[in-house]
């Protein structure tokens, strides 16, 4: 008879994403392509794993690339804090390759500089990777807690509350010049 893992004694997979924006303030959300087509908590924002040695900027613009195709953008921010969420009881010991009880996520925000013809979720990281999306849009920030599965759905309210005020920074950067960042971009 075999028992389920223990939640207590099982780490938080290190995890970092990206909540990109477009000049009308929208975040990319794309459809987990693991989810059926009619799911309604099937969206999420890119986001993965960081890799050993890897700083969690390095991996949210990886991960982004990696998913989405997507290179052109600026770093606007970090969050102030990382969010963790658990996966619900069904899939302890299951998703997350077993070994994780949940996610820790640095999460930060970037402007998308480039035309949506970058985006190609069918071949992303330039065609070397395999297809996590099956669709993407542009979606309001608030909007994403319920495009989530439950158990995600708290941890993005609260990255939705880091960020509340990027849309309307966005919209006039125009008139008020560069976005002031302390985030360097990995080269």
């Amino acid at each position: 008879m075999s028992s389920s893992p223990d939640r207590a004694d099982m780490p938080y997979r290190p995890c970092a994403g990206i909540a990109l924006f477009n000049r009308d303030g929208k975040v990319l959300v794309g459809r987990r392509i693991d989810h059926p087509p009619e799911d309604p908590l099937a969206w999420q924002m890119p986001q993965g794993g960081i890799d050993k040695g890897e700083e969690p900027v390095e991996a949210a613009v990886r991960e982004l690339f990696e998913e989405t195709n997507v290179s052109s953008i600026s770093l606007l921010t970090a969050a102030p804090d990382w969010v963790q969420y658990d996966l619900p009881d069904e899939a302890l010991g299951r998703a997350l390759k077993g070994r994780y009880r949940g996610q820790r996520q640095q999460w930060f925000a970037a402007l998308f500089e480039g035309d949506d013809k970058e985006i190609d979720i069918a071949n992303p990281g330039g065609g070397g990777h395999r297809a996590e999306f099956d669709a993407w849009r542009w979606e309001d920030l608030d909007a994403l807690p319920n495009l989530v599965v439950p158990f995600k759905q708290e941890a993005y309210r609260r990255i939705v509350g880091f960020f509340q005020d990027i849309p309307n920074r966005i919209r006039r950067l125009d008139a008020t010049g560069p976005w002031e960042t302390d985030i360097d971009l990995p080269q």
